[in-house]
């Protein structure tokens, strides 16, 4: 065991990033499938009070499902961001009903409104646009939406399509009264993120952003969860993954991306910007990797990334 006199000393330079890296973490949000009662309440001894866990969207299943885990998120003292896919809708009424349930039962204020993995609807919504702009949402209770962004592309639209399709979304969300966040796609490398963020800004478009990356898990889920959700993944992102494979019992872990992410992003110049971790190696493990960061307990590499130190629970 390392004896604490050979670990060197945290320069200047190291804690001014730590602070960066803290404050970029503070607020992030979690997505979560499914969650059962033992992994809700898993996350709540992880987790801070209010955390955002978005909740999402399984093809295939009913959509209801996503009342339960919302009512259970907000009893842990969550705040429950479902997935409305509308593409998964058999219609209007079918809409309607789940988010009155989801306002009703569960208080939830916001919705991330995507189109879904479905090659056929189930009924008269084929894009997120159309459900933004039925009023419905409002009617309903729901005061803000998320809707997605693709840094590193879409496996089907062109860059000019996912341009034309974002404004329509936002010009709907803003004719119906809601407010609007975009939340990405899970990237694997810093350089299209920025780039993408850069361009967004120099379009006018100053919407708060989260940055959807894959919280600490296995490289083989990585790989499947990439295919699966679409991702152009890179082969240098995947080799920055593999080569910080050992902060949590062996899993890998985002911090290659977000020590640069945060740098750039300090003190605002790239817009309101925050972190988005999809927890495909558990909830609550993902959680508490966040939370220890966000509290500043990381030691800088002298490589691209960082340390979490400890992961203690929430009180």
């Amino acid at each position: 065991m390392t004896s604490a006199s050979a670990v060197p000393a945290a320069t200047p330079r190291d804690s001014a990033e730590q602070s960066r890296i803290a404050a970029f973490m503070h607020g992030f949000s979690v997505e979560a499938t499914r969650p059962t009662a033992a992994e809700v309440e898993a996350l709540r001894q992880a987790a801070p009070a209010g955390t955002l866990v978005y909740v999402s969207a399984v093809s295939g299943r009913p959509p209801h499902e996503c009342v339960g885990a919302a009512v259970a998120l907000r009893g842990a003292g969550f705040e429950p961001v479902p997935h409305i896919a509308v593409r998964n809708f058999a219609g209007v009424e079918a809409l309607d009903d789940i988010l009155a349930r989801l306002a009703n039962e569960a208080g939830v204020r916001r919705v991330l409104v995507i189109g879904g993995d479905r090659d056929q609807p189930a009924g008269c919504f084929h894009a997120a646009v159309e459900a933004i702009d039925s009023g419905l949402l409002g009617r309903r209770g729901i005061e803000e939406i998320g809707i997605a962004g693709y840094p590193q592309g879409h496996p089907r639209l062109p860059e000019l399509a996912l341009d034309r399709t974002l404004a329509a979304k936002i010009d709907a969300a803003e004719q119906t009264g809601l407010a609007i966040h975009i939340v990405t796609q899970f990237c694997f490398a810093p350089e299209p993120v920025l780039r993408w963020l850069s361009r967004l800004r120099d379009l006018g478009i100053d919407l708060p952003v989260r940055i959807g990356l894959a919280g600490p898990t296995s490289l083989a889920a990585l790989f499947r969860y990439a295919r699966r959700c679409g991702v152009q993944a890179s082969a240098q992102g995947l080799t920055r993954q593999t080569g910080i494979a050992r902060h949590l019992f062996g899993m890998a872990a985002p911090d290659t991306v977000i020590r640069p992410l945060a740098n750039a992003c300090a003190g605002g110049a790239l817009g309101d910007v925050a972190l988005h971790l999809f927890a495909f190696g558990g909830a609550a493990a993902t959680a508490r990797w966040a939370a220890a960061a966000a509290a500043g307990r990381i030691a800088i590499e002298t490589s691209e990334g960082f340390r979490v130190e400890a992961a203690s629970t929430v009180g």
